[in-house]
């Protein structure tokens, strides 16, 4: 079944310490005050901290889902239409983005255990 933002706010509360932050237009999504995901609720849609080579592989693999949105810092981001994934795949890509973001010791309490 495909997700909808409503998925995504459900999985990102429950990881350690991450917050929705909402603003006029979008919802940032925090842990510690390190933005790792925007969710844009009109277009359905989530933008998501990845890793370089995540972000190539996830857009060069479906590019109906998931689009380039920037690279800064080391980082890819990608943006994803959340029409055209499962949520477990979401979980995946919530928890990568969050966990590039958070503090060592929010990832050891943590360790891979993925929100459902």
């Amino acid at each position: 079944m495909p997700c909808d933002t409503g998925d995504a706010r459900d999985l990102v509360r429950q990881l350690d310490r991450a917050s929705l932050v909402e603003l006029q237009h979008y919802t940032k999504l925090e842990v510690e005050s390190r933005t790792f995901g925007y969710l844009w609720e009109p277009t359905c849609t989530i933008g998501l901290r990845q890793t370089i080579a995540e972000q190539r592989a996830l857009v060069a693999e479906r590019p109906e889902v998931f689009e380039v949105q920037f690279t800064a810092y080391g980082y890819g981001w990608v943006v994803c239409h959340l029409e055209g994934i499962e949520r477990d795949e979401l979980a995946e890509l919530i928890f990568e983005a969050w966990r590039l973001s958070a503090p060592a010791a929010l990832l050891e309490v943590r360790g891979e255990r993925l929100p459902v």
